[in-house]
């Protein structure tokens, strides 16, 4: 079973509140190659421990085991849990139930253990995956699930590029940069800006396309989006296509850029996704990177 979803777009979008949005420590609407991500149907949250923070409040109505992608990094079961919210049927993915239908639960409830999922690559932080089906459609398919909106202002990072590496696990390395502003509160949120001013989201561009967290259902704008000085997809409302773009970190190619909104205090720095399987560079805390993009005729498409 994927954590997919075929878009609904007529149907009214869900706000996510901030209040529940600042439970966690960053979310992407976009960051993931799964379809439900491409057009803002799904919502990937990051608790600051590996509890499985809930995101709603209702009814359990079913928890299913689902098969996942064999990597050698995760796990090749998953989770669905449905949840009863009264107004919709909400989807949750990647967390090990511990709760059963027919429990009565509440927005931050422990609902588990979180999973290592093949779902997502070896640079993914281990999140919960959300999703909101109308009730009269099944909740057990891929497809159907409701747009969604992520109702919190996200301040936008200006960056130039350069940074210091703070961060590096098998696949990504974190630079300290670009970096949060004195006045930004712990729990307001923040994500690397266009060369415009606008927030980013999304992998940049080893999945098709990104957009604009933060912004309401249609974002009222379309057009080129550049970023350090490059033409890096268009936008069309709250939605960003990427162009055919590479990433270089020190002239190197790397796999690309991933983009969140963030509210940690010390979050904020833009997050490299370096596969050694590849054939990308690998960097060591303290080594000084700058990044580039440049225009390619073949990018790198991981979905």
């Amino acid at each position: 079973m994927e954590e997919s979803g075929e878009s609904t777009e007529s149907a009214e979008p869900v706000a996510v509140p901030e209040s529940v949005l600042a439970r966690y420590r960053k979310f992407s609407l976009y960051n993931s190659p799964y379809p439900a991500h491409d057009r803002a149907c799904a919502v990937d949250l990051y608790p600051a421990s590996n509890a499985g923070v809930l995101p709603v409040a209702g009814e359990v109505l079913d928890t299913r085991t689902v098969g996942c992608p064999d990597r050698e990094y995760a796990v090749n079961r998953d989770h669905l849990i449905v949840i009863d919210t009264g107004d919709d049927l909400a989807r949750v993915l990647h967390v090990e139930p511990a709760v059963e239908p027919g429990d009565e639960v509440a927005v931050g409830d422990a609902l588990g253990e979180l999973v290592r999922s093949g779902f997502f690559g070896r640079w993914v932080d281990n999140h919960v995956h959300l999703e909101f089906r109308e009730r009269d459609r099944n909740p057990y398919r891929a497809s159907g699930s409701l747009p969604l909106v992520a109702d919190a202002d996200v301040a936008a990072l200006s960056w130039d590029g350069t940074g210091t590496v703070v961060e590096t696990g098998p696949s990504h390395a974190v630079l300290d940069a670009p970096t949060r502003p004195g006045d930004l509160g712990a729990r307001e949120f923040a994500a690397v800006a266009d060369d415009d001013g606008r927030p980013l989201d999304g992998g940049l561009a080893h999945y098709t396309g990104g957009g604009v967290p933060g912004a309401g259902s249609d974002g009222g704008e379309t057009g080129p989006v550049s970023l350090l000085g490059a033409r890096v997809g268009t936008r069309a409302g709250r939605h960003v296509d990427w162009a055919d773009v590479a990433v270089l970190a020190n002239g190197d190619r790397v796999t690309g850029l991933s983009l969140f909104a963030s509210r940690a205090p010390d979050a904020g720095g833009a997050k490299l996704v370096t596969r050694p399987e590849a054939g990308d560079p690998q960097f060591a805390v303290g080594d000084e990177v700058r990044v580039e993009i440049v225009p390619d005729d073949d990018p790198i498409r991981l979905g």
